[in-house]
């Protein structure tokens, strides 16, 4: 217990975190030009051998695979990395993400501490190990052409992409968290890292009416998993659930701060950017869907799922593993995961 403890301390004072909380700008130059800086900063401190390990031709299908589950992946691990290059690569992370964000990041991976003591794994145990997250380049970061970045682990996906003067992808996001809830006498316990996400909804699903319920519940038992997977591409057959047109000012609002609460795990910047995107294509398009149990109770077996769904954007929310406290979340963009419509735009204008 000792061993976990003073793992949970040197991560959360870690200089990680106070390069974090440096002041930001927000402009979308400002964000592009600080995330470039980020991953030249990271890149600069690597070997020849690391760089062999963490970078790779933006073309490449690496780009593409994703996961959320322990598994080996492409790309440096930070168990590789010295304590200059961990800082940098945080760096990388924080340059995306918002308070909100980096805070869930860092709690997510310091969550596998967590998981060592309840399953009473070894002290040198690296299948659930803070240090197992892998930072992964595409591209030419110093040059015009895209780029793009990925950094990755267990219960956390983070990826974007970038173009001369933006950034033109910031999806898959993934955020998990097991326990949904630590209940475990360790120095982590009463930690819920995604609660936002579990009681804004249910705040949602209280105010349904029974015709609204109707619509909004899909089915009474949750879905095992989120439904899209880690699959490249996402997408479902149909849009279901009630939509946001429906629903009453009241409930419009705890729909909305719903909706913000994944969003702002982005840099404010970033997020202003998807709701834009959703205002143009038709917000009041929005549906929230539900299936499952209908009491917020971790942990009882009784699990829940619920999305958010629109014609450019899917939200995946599913808590039913481990007794039902065991949550994952993952933000798509149905038109430009990992910024394929518009770098596909950009090759066509450059053929042209």
């Amino acid at each position: 217990m000792k061993r976990h403890s003073i793992i949970l301390l040197l991560f959360l004072i870690s200089p990680w975190a106070a390069q974090a909380q440096q002041p930001i700008k927000a402009t979308p130059q400002a964000v592009k030009d600080e995330m470039r800086e980020a991953a030249r900063a990271f890149v600069a401190t690597l070997s020849d051998d690391q760089k062999k390990e963490a970078a790779f031709a933006f073309e490449n299908e690496e780009r593409y695979t994703w996961f959320f589950t322990p598994h080996e992946r492409k790309g440096l691990t930070m168990k590789k990395m010295t304590a200059p290059q961990r800082l940098a690569a945080m760096a990388l992370l924080r340059s995306g993400l918002s308070d909100e964000g980096y805070r869930k990041a860092t709690e997510i991976m310091d969550t596998e501490n967590v998981l060592r003591v309840i399953e009473k794994r070894p002290e040198n145990d690296t299948y659930r190990d803070p240090e197992n997250y892998f930072v992964t380049i595409f591209g030419d970061h110093d040059g015009e052409n895209p780029w793009g970045w990925r950094f990755e682990g267990h219960h956390m996906s983070v990826q974007f992409s970038s173009l001369t003067g933006r950034i033109v992808g910031t999806t898959p996001l993934f955020f998990g968290s097991n326990p949904g809830e630590v209940r475990t006498e360790v120095p982590q316990k009463g930690r819920q890292i995604l609660r936002k996400e579990t009681e804004q909804a249910f705040a949602l699903l209280e105010t349904l009416t029974p015709e609204q319920r109707k619509q909004a519940i899909l089915a009474a038992q949750a879905y095992p998993e989120v439904v899209t997977s880690n699959k490249r591409k996402a997408s479902l057959e149909r849009m279901d659930g009630l939509m946001l047109s429906q629903m009453t000012v009241q409930q419009r609002t705890l729909f909305m701060n719903l909706l913000d609460t994944y969003l702002n795990n982005y840099r404010v910047t970033l997020a202003k950017q998807q709701m834009d995107k959703l205002q143009k294509s038709g917000v009041d398009s929005l549906r929230f869907a539900w299936a499952g149990d209908l009491t917020p109770q971790l942990g009882d077996g009784k699990g829940w799922y619920y999305r958010i769904h629109g014609p450019t954007i899917l939200i995946e929310y599913d808590n039913t593993q481990t007794n039902a406290n065991h949550v994952h979340t993952v933000v798509r963009d149905l038109t430009n995961d990992f910024g394929e419509d518009m770098l596909k735009e950009h090759y066509e204008k450059k053929k042209h």
